[in-house]
């Protein structure tokens, strides 16, 4: 077998650092998002108040990640994501110091801005690794990366039942998190650019082929950030459903989609990415039919199942395509990022305001949309080359030395 060879063990052993990083930046956002509650009681924020806070981590993200390359560029692969990993594991600590308003949009900002700059970096890193291997694991380190979360919203949501104030438990988990973090990134493969080669612009517009990827990556991200913030408002105010029957929705939803990731290279391999990326977005797209069908929790629960399904891989193949298809993976990843983190910031927002405007049903319409534009969008991942063992880029090879 071919990942037995002497020759791959190095990558091997890269492939599983690497998916602990991914693992430790899930923890990181999904502790914080278990302490949220407790720290709009701890500054009496209106919904308002705490609406417009929480804008601010995808705008300092959406403003910093084009630097991520340039600091890649100067230090190295393996350097900038110790760096880089550390302040995103530093800032944890933010939200939980800030005595008003105020100070707490500007500490998720640069909460914001280094997960950004940290979410490049390891999805360059990560797109190294399995141009390496020569096969799909982009969508299992971002099942890494759920998983992480998952597992971090637990430990908070325990530690908001035994009244850990939020100071406290985020500042523990910055501190075992950031260990662990550093940790791990020494296996990280080290890429490093040619002397001669130009650093990258501080900021750019993203190139066209960027946008292209972004836009199926814009259409995965809106249909998430519609099921996560607004799946257990949608059962409550439009099927009835009690409170603990509503968080059920959510629930099926972040698991079905954790669980598809992590299971998603194998599909990726079998399908390629833009056959696996045109299935996911029918099966969203039916999930999506059976939420705005739904009039009870016995229909929806398994709509918002099936749409978490059916975007699962979609993120990660957007990453992986952007970073095989130019010669600077940090990059191009960020411009990817940049559009689809912007799609993150507007999705609530809109979904929020037709609602108003309208009615949730209708929301869930457009998002029924956008999950069956993958269909049609998913051609942009094609160029990726990625998409079976027997489909080795070349260009990953070659223009860094490891």
């Amino acid at each position: 077998m071919p990942t037995t060879t002497p020759e791959l063990r190095p990558l091997l052993r890269a492939r599983r650092g690497i998916a602990v990083v991914f693992a430790v930046h899930g923890a990181v956002a999904g502790t914080f998002a278990s302490r949220i509650p407790a720290i709009q009681g701890h500054l009496h924020l209106s919904a308002g108040q705490l609406g417009l806070a929480l804008v601010m981590p995808a705008i300092g993200a959406s403003l910093a990640m084009p630097l991520a390359g340039r600091i890649a560029h100067r230090l190295g692969s393996r350097a900038a994501l110790r760096l880089l990993l550390a302040l995103w594991c530093l800032a944890l600590v933010l939200p939980g110091l800030a005595p008003g308003l105020p100070w707490l949009c500007l500490g998720l900002a640069v909460f914001g801005a280094t997960a950004g700059m940290a979410d490049v970096t390891m999805n360059a890193a990560g797109v190294t690794v399995e141009g390496g291997l020569g096969r799909a694991i982009m969508s299992g380190l971002h099942g890494m990366w759920s998983f992480g979360g998952l597992v971090a919203a637990a430990c908070g949501t325990l530690a908001a039942r035994q009244h850990l104030a939020p100071r406290d438990h985020l500042l523990l988990a910055s501190a075992l998190l950031l260990v662990l973090g550093q940790l791990v990134c020494g296996r990280v493969p080290d890429v490093r650019a040619e002397p001669e080669a130009e650093a990258p612009p501080r900021f750019s517009l993203p190139p066209r082929s960027a946008l292209l990827i972004g836009l199926v990556g814009f259409c995965a991200v809106f249909a998430e950030g519609a099921g996560m913030d607004w799946s257990g408002v949608y059962l409550r105010d439009v099927t009835g459903a009690a409170a603990g029957t509503a968080a059920m929705a959510y629930t099926a939803f972040a698991c079905t989609m954790t669980v598809s990731r992590l299971a998603g290279d194998a599909v990726v391999r079998r399908l390629g990415p833009v056959r696996a990326v045109r299935a996911g977005g029918a099966v969203a797209a039916a999930g999506g039919l059976l939420v705005v069908a739904a009039t009870g929790p016995a229909v929806a629960i398994p709509g918002f199942a099936l749409i978490g399904i059916g975007i699962a891989v979609v993120v990660p193949l957007a990453f992986a395509a952007a970073g095989h298809a130019g010669p600077n993976p940090s990059q191009a990843i960020a411009g990817v990022a940049t559009v689809t983190y912007t799609s993150g910031l507007v999705a609530p927002a809109i979904v929020g305001g037709i609602a108003q405007a309208s009615s949730l049903r209708v929301s869930f319409a457009l998002v029924t949309v956008l999950a069956a534009a993958l269909v049609v969008t998913a051609g942009a991942l094609r160029p990726a080359g990625l998409v079976a063992q027997r489909e080795v880029p070349a260009r990953a090879e070659q223009p860094h030395r490891v």
